[in-house]
């Protein structure tokens, strides 16, 4: 018997005629379909299971219920971390046969009932109880409020050899067990079992039960949390009931994210393949790199990626404004950007007194009127200054020296250069990445700050579908005015249609903060993904976890961890199709093999 006739049963003399089975033989009579592919290698049927190909499955079936089902009791069995197959097979019956026999039932359970009270024996409560659920159940199939149906429940339950099978079985009868719910191995029809198991609507076992309209209703396995919506793009599969995780960030309250994973659990994998997909849904992406992992992603996109260090030829000056929206005056947008340059000299030259705030505050102002921008008159086209000219102002004024002392080596120093020239970077496409790999440590937290305050100067330009991607946050959260910025971006961001992406490997560092907690919070969307043992507790306590919830995310393979989206979270395994997973792996193995087939095509 071929492998699609076993699963059919179809016609035995029919297979008698189709026997090929070595490939020569298969190739020359041209008798290999797509059921010969998809099958497995070989298969044996024993009493208790069946193995197909490398894997053991074992098929049972349900054979005895309570006397109540709450809504909820299929529920563990559903979401229980195993592979396993459910099939459920209703049969109507007709109301009318139901009725007479019903008829007959109440009349015998009545009978029964007089003849111990005329025999001056005690109440039998369950012949009572008895009773009142079949006139019960009756009142209403003749109101046609219930009916009833011959039900059979079948599940098989897969395992890599005969120890792990009997787990999974005892787990499934302890839980099924508990809830006055028995089942029964299959014996001696594994085969009638596992075909009735198969997506085919074909019920070979034919063990059923009677149960009415109402606890039928809580058999059906909609009863694991589900975060399949009609539109949004495929962050993975859901690890419980392997549905689709469909999302749209920009359908929630705010479109921000955070992710958190320990180094090499593919959060870098997880966000190319989000921004892979939301490309293709017109949202433009942004992208702050700190380890050059998007430049191959960028190139295969049609984007732009900048590379941001002291010898690039990519600069951008911080004293760059925007353009005033209608709703925007001018002074407005000058006021927020001095604010902003007071932070981010404050970064640059490791803190400043309140004599020294002050004192830049007025400088950065000065400077700018220098240039005839103030916040009295329009300065839509007018050339910004540089830090040259800030510190030409800065040196004028009284009690500066020692501001200006430090701030000589961005301008004059090791470190001229960097920040000191007109900006040449233009954003203007899809997709752009900003890499700050090649930037000095001292520096990155700097050159993180400047990248993402001229980006929110654009995102204020027009009114876009943008996604900012910020890797390895910790970095910005490290100082209290790079922390704060993040926030206030987090908390600004869905006015100008911009979702921010979080992502940190140091929970604990990102967490520290005084804007960690409160830009956690400002996020609708969370991805934990396998953790370290170091940061599991934090992470357990910082998200209300469970503990089994807990050894998941330290157990996880790559790719594999906990979706949070508003009040749900999932357990979740992200995958990407052949062509994704060349475009955005960072696997240097596979990266290695990427380059040589190129070099060997050319």
């Amino acid at each position: 018997m071929g492998m699609f006739d076993f699963i059919t049963g179809g016609d035995k003399k029919k297979a008698a005629t189709m026997t090929p089975f070595l490939p020569k033989d298969i190739y020359e009579a041209a008798k290999l379909d797509f059921a010969d592919i998809i099958a497995p290698s070989a298969l044996r049927i024993t009493p208790r299971e069946m193995n197909l190909g490398d894997k053991l499955v074992r098929t049972f079936y349900v054979i005895s219920y309570p006397r109540f089902l709450n809504d909820s009791w299929f529920a563990p069995i559903v979401n229980l971390d195993k592979m396993f197959d459910v099939s459920i097979f209703v049969h109507p019956i007709d109301t009318a046969t139901v009725l007479r026999k019903f008829q007959k039932k109440v009349a015998e359970v009545q009978s029964q009932i007089m003849t111990r009270e005329e025999k001056g024996m005690v109440r039998d409560p369950v012949l009572d109880t008895a009773y009142r659920d079949i006139e019960e159940l009756r009142d209403k199939l003749q109101q046609a409020q219930e009916r009833i149906f011959e039900v059979g429940v079948y599940i098989s339950i897969y395992g890599d050899d005969q120890e792990e099978l009997d787990k999974a079985e005892s787990e499934i009868r302890s839980i099924l067990d508990a809830k006055l719910v028995y089942v029964k191995p299959a014996l001696f029809q594994q085969e009638q079992g596992f075909k009735s198991v198969l997506p085919m609507g074909r019920d070979m076992l034919e063990v059923s039960s009677k149960l009415n309209s109402s606890p039928l209703s809580s058999l059906f396995p909609f009863l694991s949390f589900d975060l399949t919506s009609d539109k949004g793009i495929l962050y993975g599969i859901n690890r419980h009931n392997a549905s689709l995780i469909l999302f749209d960030r920009f359908s929630l309250e705010n479109y921000n994210s955070v992710t958190f994973a320990k180094s090499g659990s593919g959060k870098s994998f997880a966000t190319k393949l989000e921004i892979l997909r939301s490309l293709m849904f017109d949202t433009e992406v942004l992208v702050i790199d700190p380890e050059n992992e998007y430049e191959y992603l960028a190139n295969a996109v049609g984007g732009r990626f900048f590379s941001i260090s002291l010898s690039s030829e990519h600069h951008i000056n911080p004293f760059d404004l925007p353009v005033p929206r209608e709703d925007e005056s001018p002074s407005d947008i000058l006021r927020s950007n001095i604010v902003n340059l007071v932070g981010l000299f404050r970064i640059m030259l490791g803190g400043l007194s309140p004599e020294e705030d002050a004192l830049i505050d007025r400088a950065i102002t000065e400077t700018y009127a220098l240039k005839d921008i103030t916040g009295t008159n329009d300065f839509t086209g007018m050339s910004p200054p540089l830090l040259s000219d800030f510190e030409l102002v800065l040196a004028g004024m009284e009690g500066s020296e020692s501001l200006v002392q430090r701030l000589g080596k961005y301008t004059k120093g090791t470190w001229a250069g960097f920040i000191n020239r007109p900006t040449n970077v233009d954003i203007n496409k899809k997709f752009v990445a900003f890499s700050v790999r090649d930037m000095e440590d001292e520096l990155k937290p700097v050159a993180m700050y400047i990248v993402t305050h001229y980006i929110w100067n654009a995102i204020r330009k027009d009114l876009k579908k943008r996604l900012l991607v910020v890797d390895e946050a910790w970095w910005m959260m490290k100082y209290d005015d790079t922390a704060s910025f993040l926030y206030s971006m987090a908390k600004r961001g869905r006015k100008y249609y911009l979702g921010l992406a979080t992502i940190t490997q140091d929970v604990e560092d990102f967490l520290k903060s005084p804007y960690g907690l409160p830009m956690l919070t400002n996020s609708s969307i969370q991805l934990l993904l396998k953790q370290s043992p170091t940061s599991i507790d934090v992470v357990q306590k910082t998200f209300n976890l469970t503990d089994e919830e807990k050894y998941l995310l330290l157990e996880s393979d790559v790719g594999e961890g906990i979706f949070f989206a508003g009040l749900k979270h999932v357990a979740i395994k992200i995958f990407a199709s052949y062509t994704e997973e060349q475009i955005i792996t960072t696997d240097p193995s596979q990266l290695l093999a990427i380059a040589k087939a190129k070099k060997d095509a050319m």
